[in-house]
């Protein structure tokens, strides 16, 4: 009679393979986790920072009798947010009449006699009433430019056309366009020149969108669904 053959006991522990799936699974699990709770928590941050900060600012200027907190055993956050909305409505209320207006072009002529004030009241008023105008095409369009070097295309902004004094120096015979190169992954920062026209291939992207490509590195795409973003950032870092 022969011995009985010493046959490894497999029942007991689990494949290796099975294993491995399964710590995969957990880290994808992880990571998206990591993906969807990531951004949430950085949104409520920056807004919870933003609101104790204008809070800050506004409330020690209001008079205690009409503070929340002085009827209520708690703050209420965001009420400084309230009042300066609700205190930028009414000025351009006021601005609109003619008493208001009045009284603002009476007050830009003072600064307008203060040398260095001038000038940099003249700028940022500039810059705000073409950033908020709801007619103008300033930064409402994106383009493709060939930068930093032939074959090598980047997204741009595009804003008006340039100044009679700038346009005098540039070549003649083509359009000229004023353009935004914003950096990535930093779009608020970039370059800022004038190309031709018809050196710009105009894209149908929003600037949000853009923006959103850039901060990205090209990451995010546009077409995306949203609710398989988060499993596909997941199973992008395996």
């Amino acid at each position: 009679m022969t011995a009985p053959h010493n046959t490894p006991q497999t029942h007991g522990s689990p494949h290796p393979a099975k294993m491995l799936s399964a710590r995969q699974r957990l880290r994808n699990y992880l990571l998206t986790g990591v993906v969807v709770a990531g951004p949430l928590v950085v949104t409520i941050y920056v807004a919870l920072w933003i609101i104790n900060a204008v809070d800050g600012w506004i409330k020690p200027i209001i008079p205690q009798i009409y503070l929340p907190e002085t009827y209520l055993p708690f703050a209420i956050p965001g009420f400084g947010i309230l009042v300066l909305l609700f205190g930028l409505t009414m000025l351009g209320f006021l601005t609109a009449n003619l008493v208001g207006r009045t009284l603002l072009d009476f007050g830009e002529t003072l600064l307008a006699r203060m040398p260095v004030v001038r000038g940099l009241y003249r700028s940022t008023k500039q810059i705000f009433e073409t950033v908020f105008s709801q007619s103008g095409t300033s930064f409402r369009k994106v383009g493709l430019v060939e930068y930093p070097s032939p074959g090598c295309w980047s997204i741009v902004f595009l804003s008006t056309p340039p100044a009679p004094e700038v346009a005098g120096g540039l070549p003649e015979g083509e359009e000229f366009i004023s353009v935004f190169l914003p950096c990535a992954p930093n779009p608020t920062t970039g370059f800022f020149f004038y190309v031709a026209r018809n050196k710009v291939i105009e894209i149908p992207l929003s600037v949000d969108d853009a923006a959103k490509v850039v901060m990205s590195l090209g990451l995010i795409r546009t077409d995306d669904d949203p609710k398989k973003a988060a499993l596909a950032a997941a199973e992008a870092v395996k």
